[in-house]
């Protein structure tokens, strides 16, 4: 059937998949779910490779072609960040029968460490003794809290703010902010400033959604700012991005994190990507107090001075 005699029935979804490496897969899951506000699959992984998919609404043949062109085009440049060839994207239609909210049987409330819990917006749950309760839906792919490498930057974040310094002013940073997860988390855990930064206008869109969503404006700011421009320092910082990323922004997020404050850093391979960030940040003073593992990923937490 030709595309066009597709596009003339009932709404359809098109799902563009390709080949991922692992370590670029939380970074082209934002990607998917920034532009398709809808949720992201990930096949089992296998030679540090996956295969991605994202779900967007389409209406005529033109419309596949620019949203193919758009996502290609944006995957392409966060491949090309890593020196890597841009992916092949395939292309697939999917018939509608209510495929966009169908999947939401299966995503219901869950503890994405103790006693944070995420529930979608369509569900209800009542906290327990001690538990905090972030609304944030399955269009936000890994950025609620599903992916090793958040669980573990959040273990790693309550365990931080229950140590920073008294002399220090207490603020938080979120380098990377997504979906604002890791600045929500900070704010619901008791820090009373947050700033949360990303360089994907759409990503800072989705972020001060879901901060306004959760009563937390008062308490985060959501900005395009790069870390570049920021003046100051802050009692803790924390950048969920990717090992290349990260020790590009070794000279920034020294001068941003306080002496005495705390750093945590994920996205990266446990391992030689583990051991590099780890070796570079610790040659501008900074010392591990801890690592955290899950699956093939690291999430450290660092201290400076």
């Amino acid at each position: 059937m030709l595309l066009q005699e597709l596009m003339e029935q009932q709404k359809q979804w098109l799902k563009l998949s390709f080949f991922c490496p692992l370590e670029l897969a939380e970074a082209a899951s934002d990607v998917l779910a920034v532009k398709s506000g809808n949720g992201v699959e990930q096949s089992p992984e296998q030679d540090s490779a996956c295969v991605l998919a994202g779900f967007f609404a389409v209406h005529d043949a033109d419309e596949v072609r620019l949203v193919a062109a758009d996502v290609g085009a944006a995957l392409a440049a966060l491949f090309a960040l890593y020196e890597r060839p841009a992916p092949e994207l395939e292309r697939r239609m999917l018939q509608d029968e209510d495929w966009a909210t169908s999947w939401q049987r299966y995503f219901k409330p869950f503890a994405v460490v103790p006693g944070l819990i995420v529930r979608p917006s369509w569900e209800s749950y009542a906290a327990g003794p001690g538990e905090r309760v972030l609304e944030m839906d399955p269009g936000m792919a890994f950025g609620t809290g599903q992916h090793a490498s958040t669980r573990g930057a959040l273990t790693l974040m309550r365990q931080a703010l229950g140590a920073l310094p008294p002399e220090v002013e207490q603020r938080a940073l979120d380098v990377g902010t997504g979906t604002g997860i890791l600045a929500m988390a900070a704010a619901l855990w008791g820090m009373p400033a947050v700033l949360a930064l990303d360089n994907d206008p759409e990503a800072v869109q989705v972020a001060a959604e879901n901060v306004a969503r959760n009563g937390l404006a008062a308490q985060i700011r959501v900005a395009l700012t790069p870390p570049a421009a920021l003046s100051g320092s802050f009692a803790l910082v924390t950048a969920n991005i990717v090992h290349d990323v990260l020790a590009a922004m070794l000279a920034d997020l020294t001068r941003l994190t306080a002496q005495g404050g705390f750093l945590i850093l994920a996205g990266i391979l446990a391992g030689g990507q583990e051991a590099n960030i780890v070796r570079l940040y610790g040659d501008c003073g900074f010392h591990l107090v801890e690592a955290k593992y899950e699956d093939e990923w690291a999430a450290l937490l660092l201290r400076r001075g």
